[in-house]
């Protein structure tokens, strides 16, 4: 056999895979097991496993050698569902429209769909060369109007429903950008003035701008997207940041007059326990009802000049580093239903518009309130206490602020007095409503989905303005809404998007009346495609052309192919990064909820299991940039070592969910350990020749015990830890494994293709190339899993650790169960153990069964 010429076998198995349509998607089947069967079941009734990367936008420069790690977990984990006997949907598409890939076209000056065509093809050709078991006929384009009629269709929906609306209300605007943002689209980054609130896409710092926008009401789902957190198996701290994310607060929420006007103003508080203590109460800086509050007050000039600069500050701060309270009286006051008198109504810097009402009541027992009010000289009136009576003295005096709601001891409202806040909160709520003081609500963080984009490389938003019947929508028959084509793409900076400007695509006729119209001329933002895309691996259907029998139309989907949907759903095995918690992850369990709720699907949540990817840095530490000049071409990996040794390094460099720096050199053993692999095939060939026929099928004749053993023991651990995504140690094991086959004189044929089937899913095509060479006629991809067994496990030797006094002296290799007194005997045999022994008095020996035996002498 000659040497690893992984560029032969590479292409020449790729080659066979793709004629062959080894990786053609086959319809789900209710498969029998056996009772006893080591295997997993599937769910439902049909063992299927849906496995799916998060799809990449295909940037301008290729993919780096971070980005197939996740890929490559999934083909592994896909390969062994296969090999179980589970029916495989693994597919793969790309997420193609938004500001990622507009802004590359501008910058590039290059048309977006000209743009986007290349980069899938070079993404494409990269992904092909690395052995995936994509069934590309699945192949998704987010640009593609079959595709984003369905966008547009869901989009309707939601419309009819009444959870998409139009507001006017100031959003988050990117002046570099041109656009507005939804709040997950920002971030807050470190400068040497402190912490600024920038857009994610190109770090401008962001502005407040009011222009018309389309919304999405995802906050009638929140506690939906919350309470069913817990049934899913995702990492803790992806489902604990959903839930900060999404903010939940049980509350009151109080109104109260505007003294002197025809106001009213209602404030909400999540720790009401002490609303006795309240004293003054603040607005946000940026409020919507600030001007119509202080209009007609002596100061409105000098407050609305002062609360604009509040705003700038936050802008540069971000909304969670206000800094030292700063605020202003407006020379309003409420009349205090609960009879602590006028209140004032301060603006201040920690109060924000849109979480809660905005507005709130503040006490003497928030850290923030107490703060701002010793500054301003606002009076204060503590109604609860600590049990400690210094520090009692001292909240008293007002020197400390007290907020442990829970513990203290409230003195105010009478009924309560001398109870802890936490025994009677609830009897507390309900006095408060008794009284007509209060209402009971619940709060959320979470801010209803800005939807509109002020650019052009986005799906259409399928709306018509009329002036005689309002919104229209546009007719589902005359979906989709093409996105026209033109020549001049770039923002306009106006709060309009380039399509504006295309009066024939504009000017249309009311589908109603009939009139002039016109039509909506913002686009969606980049995650719309991305909301339901997994369905659409499903559903992608082609069909011929009537009376073309060899000619197909193009791609068409349909979301009302339930049965297709009700066979697949939910993914079983979500792969992607972590910095989509807030964003993506959330935005599709919305729209899957929704599509649940008028009947689409059949699961109440798209994805069952999720496994974020840990990244993989330079060498450097850094991130790969071509910024930083660290990034490194997978194509050129590819050809020096093999795609083979390029998948087995990124499984083998460390747990796959932690990031980890790149190292040339440790690839080179990922290579080594594949051309032993591949050397090891020749012992099957001198055993064959010496004994002049095949070796015998029946392992346990020819080989040893701890071979047989050894090959039990990482059947069961690659198993298990491909299971667990811990690929590192499953490949640690086929290393233990290698090694063990190496050592013994003749290889039984069994054994090795043992090995073969355990290596297949990391080493695809070496493990083909020779599984091939060994006269099998079928792939070793369509092939069962190996099945331990686990008798063989359990007579299996064991390393006994043996102590003296407490201290390790030695180990010994023996059978599992060797009785106590048995190995009491070996022990004592053991050079370093008689060492410490000899012409002692032993008092006694202590074992832990197949573990630990410790000596204790005098």
């Amino acid at each position: 056999m000659k040497g690893y010429d992984h560029t032969r076998i590479e292409k020449k198995w790729q080659k066979v895979w793709k004629e062959t349509g080894l990786y053609k998607t086959t319809r789900p089947k209710k498969i029998p097991r056996l009772a006893d069967s080591p295997l997993p079941l599937g769910k439902g009734e049909s063992d299927k496993s849906y496995v799916l990367d998060m799809f990449p936008y295909p940037s301008g420069d290729g993919l780096h050698v971070g980005h197939p790690k996740g890929y490559i977990a999934t083909d592994v984990f896909s390969r062994l569902k296969r090999m179980q006997g589970y029916a495989i949907l693994h597919p793969m598409g790309w997420d193609a429209f938004g500001l990622p890939a507009e802004n590359y076209a501008i910058a590039n000056k290059v048309h977006p769909a000209i743009a986007v065509k290349k980069n899938i093809k070079r993404f494409k050709k990269q992904l092909e060369v690395l052995g995936f078991n994509y069934d590309w006929d699945r192949e998704i384009n987010t640009t593609d109007p079959t595709y984003y009629k369905w966008t547009q269709w869901i989009f309707l929906q939601m419309f009819k429903k009444g959870l998409a609306f139009e507001s006017h209300e100031p959003i988050n605007w990117c002046p570099s950008c041109k656009t507005g943002l939804a709040n997950e689209d920002l971030e807050t980054r470190s400068t040497s003035s402190g912490q600024v609130a920038v857009c994610e896409r190109c770090g401008s710092v962001i502005e407040k701008k009011a222009i018309p926008q389309w919304v999405l009401r995802i906050t009638d789902y929140a506690d939906r997207l919350l309470s069913d957190l817990d049934g899913l198996n995702w990492p803790e701290y992806i489902k604990e940041s959903q839930r900060n994310w999404i903010g939940r607060s049980e509350g009151l929420l109080f109104t109260a007059p505007v003294k002197d006007t025809s106001l009213t103003i209602q404030t909400f508080s999540a720790h009401f326990e002490a609303f006795y203590a309240d004293t003054f109460v603040v607005i946000a800086p940026d409020h919507p009802r600030l001007n119509e509050l202080i209009s007609g007050t002596a100061t409105e000039k000098e407050v609305r000049a002062f609360a604009d600069e509040l705003v700038r500050k936050r802008l540069t701060l971000g909304r969670e580093n206000v800094g030292e309270p700063e605020g202003i009286c407006t020379g309003r006051y409420i009349v205090d239903p609960i009879g602590n008198g006028d209140l004032p109504i301060w603006v201040a810097n920690f109060a924000i518009a849109d979480y809660g009402t905005g507005i709130v009541k503040a006490s003497a027992h928030d850290e923030r309130d107490f703060a701002f009010a010793k500054k301003y000289n606002i009076p204060l009136k503590p109604v609860i206490f600590p049990t400690d009576p210094e520090l009692r003295a001292r909240v008293e005096r007002q020197e400390v602020c007290f907020f442990d709601m829970k513990e203290g001891i409230l003195t105010e409202p009478a009924e309560f007095a001398g109870m802890r806040g936490g025994e009677c909160r609830h009897d507390i709520a309900d006095f408060a409503v008794k009284k007509g003081f209060a209402v009971k609500k619940t709060s959320y963080k979470l801010r209803d989905w800005v939807f509109s984009r002020q650019r052009y490389w986005g799906e259409p938003i399928p709306l018509i303005h009329c002036p005689k019947c309002g919104v229209v929508p546009v007719p589902e028959k005359e979906l989709p809404v093409k996105l026209p084509t033109v020549k001049s793409y770039e923002p306009t900076g106006t709060g309009e998007s380039p399509l504006a400007k295309i009066e024939k695509w504009v000017n249309v006729k009311c589908p109603k009346c009939k009139g002039p119209a016109k039509r909506e001329t913002n686009t969606m933002p980049q995650w719309a495609g991305s909301c339901w895309y997994y369905l659409a691996y499903i559903v992608k259907r082609k069909t011929q052309i009537a009376g073309q029998s060899k000619k197909l139309d193009p791609t068409r989907y349909t979301l009302h192919a339930t049965r297709a949907l009700t066979r697949w759903l939910p993914v079983d095995m979500y792969v992607g990064g972590a910095e989509h918690a807030t964003r993506h992850l959330i935005y599709a369990r919305f729209w899957h909820k929704f599509l649940y709720d008028i009947g689409v699907v059949s699961t109440s949540e798209p994805f069952e299991r999720l496994q974020n990817v840990g990244l993989i840095q330079a060498s450097d530490g850094r991130k790969m940039s071509k910024r930083f000049g660290n990034v490194i071409n997978p194509d050129d990996i590819v050809a020096t070592y093999g795609a083979d040794s390029l998948r087995v390094y990124e499984m083998f460099m460390g747990p796959f969910n932690q990031a980890i720096a790149w190292n040339s050199d440790s690839l080179v053993g990922a290579r080594r350990f594949l051309e032993r692999a591949q050397k090891l095939r020749l012992k099957i060939e001198e055993v064959r020749l010496k004994k002049d026929n095949d070796l015998s099928k029946d392992l346990s004749k020819s080989a040893n015990v701890h071979l047989i053993s050894v090959l039990h023991q990482t059947i069961k651990k690659v198993g298990e830890d491909i299971e667990a995504f811990r690929f590192n140690t499953a490949i640690s094991s086929l290393m233990i494994l290698l090694n063990a086959l190496e050592k013994e004189s003749e290889v039984p044929r069994e054994a090795f293709e043992i090995f073969l089937k355990l290596l297949c899913p990391f080493a695809p095509h070496l493990a083909e190339e020779l599984w091939s060479s060994l006269n099998n006629k079928h792939s070793i991809h369509t092939e069962s899993w190996p099945v331990f067994d686990n008798q063989v496990l359990l007579r299996s030797d064991v390393t006994i650790v043996v102590q003296v006094n407490g201290k390790v002296r030695g180990h010994l290799t023996c059978e599992r169960g060797t009785p106590k007194e048995a190995l009491t005997k070996l022990a004592y045999s053991l050079a370093d153990v008689a060492k410490w022994t000899d012409g002692k008095e032993v008092k006694k020996v202590v074992t832990v069964p197949d573990r630990i035996i410790n000596i204790v002498v005098g």
